[in-house]
């Protein structure tokens, strides 16, 4: 196992940003990652610098410069008609991929957010020696950007929601109406690498959510929680995927249950168990919550993402972050051959990343019943991985790409061939219009691969595969697609 980076970094935050300190000790305030191949927890290091020091709060201040303008095609009305009092909108996880585009996209539809990040996600790429496509502004410079954009301010808190204390004091700040919670380890083979991981994607997924079902009972008891989820709390059973229950007769008694949960990694058994504990906290609390099973998310473009350099999302495609889609873009773009784990008949739900901010925009502006725990699933269409070695051979094709695809052993344990068909309705009968992959949008994802492929690091195309295979030895192994 590769030794892990010991890094560093002084705050040093510029006359636009507004900050405000809770001073735990006499210590300058800076922040520390110090990481370790030992046993100790990756992060236990990271969290003790973290939770010793000033926690630092970030507000985005006016600059006093002028920037271009905003297009005039974007929005500056909630999707139900203006708002008079506009809904505070808290982002945990706001600095991620999906965070990020959530953020602005309810910024720019006159929600006021926050955004409440460790930034711990940054670091991964550095541990792992990986790193997006597109290259990504700090977050200080995404929301001073997109303050001289468009006049909106977007809050930032930048501290870790597994220490309650500076969640508390960021609720208090802030008082909610909606929570939306990105802020989780979010990826399958990296809670498969080794114990530490496994270990810390736990922790820091079913702790800091815990932490935000008690922050909202003790600080903001009408706030509605809307969760990401993911599809991989199911399975792939021989039957339909329902949307979160199902409805069953056994021994002539018939009762609504939670549909089974048959996670396949330590990363989707910590989403199970958030879904435990936020549908109790529901049951015994009176919470009201919305649990967004999602399925994996293609694209990199939104309507505020697009408007400047600065603004742009995640393009991840190494083996850890990355999706299969994401890889064969990249693939294709610089000539190599698309690679398929196995048989590739493995099937998963996906979706356009603005068709994940329409989807929490929706939950927010219908939320569920206090005591009421809903469950969505949250995709727009099926596709195997074959399904899409074969859209994105065509699309490639058409662009003068050669494009070819070979199978690869597959380190992960996992059907290679399955039945499966997921239910999804209750977005559409909210209101949720999809953007489905056709081929112009794959002309479009191809040619953006092709626009940053000197940026792209063949070792991550097709990285090594061995560690992964640490998984295999306990029996199970990641699924990511």
């Amino acid at each position: 196992m590769t030794h892990l980076l010991s890094t560093s970094c002084t705050v040093n935050l510029s006359p636009a940003i507004k900050t405000h300190f809770r001073p735990q000790n006499k210590s300058t305030s800076s922040c520390f990652s110090s990481f370790s191949s030992h046993t100790s927890p990756i992060f236990k290091s990271f969290r003790r610098k973290l939770q010793g020091t000033n926690t630092i709060f970030a507000t985005a201040a006016p600059i006093n410069q002028e920037f271009e303008h905003v297009p005039k095609s974007l929005s500056s009305t909630n999707s139900n008609g203006p708002i008079s009092k506009p809904k505070k909108v808290m982002v945990i996880g706001g600095d991620g991929f999906c965070g990020w585009a959530t953020a602005l996209h309810l910024s720019n539809k006159n929600y006021e957010v926050a955004i409440v990040d460790s930034l711990v996600r940054r670091l991964f790429d550095q541990q792992l020696g990986v790193d997006s496509l597109t290259p990504i502004s700090s977050i200080q410079n995404r929301i001073r950007r997109w303050k001289s954009l468009t006049s909106k301010t977007m809050k930032l808190y930048v501290g870790d929601i597994c220490d309650f204390e500076f969640l508390s004091e960021a609720f208090k700040s802030f008082e909610p109406d909606a929570v939306v919670h990105f802020g989780e380890q979010r990826s399958a083979p990296y809670s498969m690498i080794d114990r530490s991981r496994a270990v810390f994607t736990q922790q820091n997924n079913v702790i800091g959510t815990l932490n935000v079902l008690f922050a909202i009972k003790e600080f903001a008891e009408e706030c509605h929680l809307v969760k990401l989820g993911t599809m991989g709390e199911y399975g792939t059973p021989n039957i339909d995927i329902e949307e979160g229950y199902l409805t069953i007769t056994h021994n002539g008694r018939s009762d609504t249950l939670p549909y089974p949960k048959q996670a396949s990694s330590f990363y989707h058994l910590s989403k199970v168990h958030d879904s435990h504990n936020i549908a109790f906290t529901c049951k015994a609390w009176g919470l009201r919550a919305t649990d967004l099973n999602q399925g994996v998310v293609y694209g990199v473009r939104t309507d505020e993402t697009e408007i400047h350099e600065e603004l742009c999302n995640r393009f991840d495609y190494d083996g850890v972050f990355g999706t299969a889609l994401n890889r064969f873009c990249v693939q294709a773009a610089v000539g190599h051959p698309l690679t398929v784990y196995g048989k590739g008949g493995q099937t998963r739900g996906y979706l356009d990343i603005r068709d994940t901010v329409q989807c929490v925009e929706l939950a927010i502006a219908n939320p569920s019943k206090p005591g009421e725990f809903r469950v969505f699933n949250q995709f727009t269409e099926q596709f195997s991985v074959n399904d899409l070695a074969r859209l994105v051979t065509k699309v490639g094709e058409k662009l003068g790409l050669e494009v070819q695809t070979i199978s690869v052993p597959n380190p992960r344990v996992e059907a290679e061939e399955h039945y499966y068909n997921a239910k999804h309705t209750k977005l559409i009968e909210l209101g949720l219009e999809p953007h489905l992959l056709s081929d112009s949008l794959l002309d479009s994802l191809l040619n953006f691969a092709i626009q940053f492929k000197d940026r792209a690091d063949l070792s991550q195309i097709m990285p090594n595969i061995s560690w992964r295979k640490v998984g295999v030895k306990h029996g199970t192994a990641a699924v990511q697609l």
